[in-house]
């Protein structure tokens, strides 16, 4: 009499080569992204594995090949309109590969020491990480002998894969049209003092400015949100003694709460009265009751490049480090006064 209460044997591609009646390598080729297998015998091998309800083994694969098909993306929370789209371009890109995404996320870029303690933990086969990190933190990655690439960072003192959108001509384009425009007032409202990429934009707007014999520039800091972005304006506000005429935003969310600010708080038409632009090109910078002027960063061209170059480097870690620069697309909107 059989016995119901006995668990049954999970299902092996043994068992799903002898039902197909091909070897148990063509099993597995079958399940390997990129193998070679012919679609009639792919086609044998997928009818009996959903007949069998046959589930390759991801652990059991990764003690054969000797990689755990685990990729860390490292990225910070505090950009929370622009990294979800960047976490789901990578996501798709490296399922192409068979390879999966173990997300670590920041609250800001100092605390990633923290975190790579964890990612140490895991035996992934490379990173990517959008994130500040020493010369030191690294050659930890050369060191543990896993494959690393920057994204939208880049670390002079110790080299590294990297892909980054081109920030300082991005702020050259923005403040150049904003000077020629023939406004004489204006405010930036900074990020964290930790974030790179912030940092980056808000350097290379009052390099511009200080070119075209405007020093001493208000700079005000927010978190990235809406929150701090329409408090930054007010207090940019009460800096200029009401002159202020033109806002230079560290990303899109902060620039949408100056705007706002502008127009509810201060009663000001935007953008006859005072301009604000901001950066990246997040979906609500487009939405009518703001068309937001800004940089569109081309994240399907960075995110297919860092996938390109990690798994480059995982297949063969002997190659020189290689550093991509990406253009951003100038999006005029109506929130900034534009010469045309």
């Amino acid at each position: 009499m059989e016995n119901k209460s006995q668990p049954k044997r999970p299902i092996t591609s043994y068992d799903v080569a002898r039902h197909a009646g091909v070897s148990q390598s063509a099993v597995s080729r079958c399940f390997k992204p990129g193998a070679s297998i012919s679609k009639a015998t792919r086609a044998k091998v997928m009818k009996a594995a959903t007949l069998l309800g046959y589930q390759p083994n991801a652990i059991a694969q990764g003690l054969i090949t000797r990689r755990s098909n685990l990729v860390a993306v490292v990225i910070s929370s505090l950009t929370n309109l622009y990294y979800p789209e960047v976490l789901a371009e990578l996501t798709q890109r490296l399922a192409v590969h068979g390879v999966k995404v173990l997300l670590f996320s920041l609250s800001h870029e100092s605390d990633v020491d923290l975190v790579l303690q964890q990612v140490w933990g895991y035996r992934v086969d490379g990173a990517i990480v959008a994130a500040r990190l020493s010369p030191e933190q690294i050659r930890d990655f050369q060191k543990r002998g896993v494959p690393l690439v920057l994204y939208n960072r880049v670390e002079e003192r110790a080299p590294c894969d990297s892909v980054c959108c081109d920030s300082a001509g991005g702020e050259r384009q923005l403040v150049g049209s904003l000077l020629e425009a023939g406004h004489h007032h204006f405010g930036i409202i900074a990020g964290p003092v930790d974030s790179y990429v912030g940092e980056e934009r808000v350097r290379s707007a009052l390099e511009c400015l200080a070119t075209a014999g405007k020093r001493d520039i208000p700079v005000v800091r927010g978190e990235f949100d809406y929150q701090t972005g329409r408090a930054g304006f007010k207090s940019l506000v009460e800096q200029t003694g009401g002159k202020l005429d033109a806002v230079i935003c560290a990303n899109d969310l902060m620039a949408i709460g100056a705007v706002d600010a502008a127009r509810h708080d201060f009663e000001r038409d935007v953008p006859s009265e005072v301009s604000v632009v901001g950066f990246d090109g997040v979906g609500p910078a487009t939405w009518l009751s703001y068309n937001l002027t800004t940089i569109r960063q081309p994240v399907r061209r960075m995110t297919e490049a860092a996938v390109t170059m990690l798994m480059a480097r995982i297949a063969d870690s002997s190659n020189p480090p290689e550093r991509r620069l990406f253009s951003g697309q100038l999006l005029p909107g109506s929130s900034a006064r534009f010469t045309t």
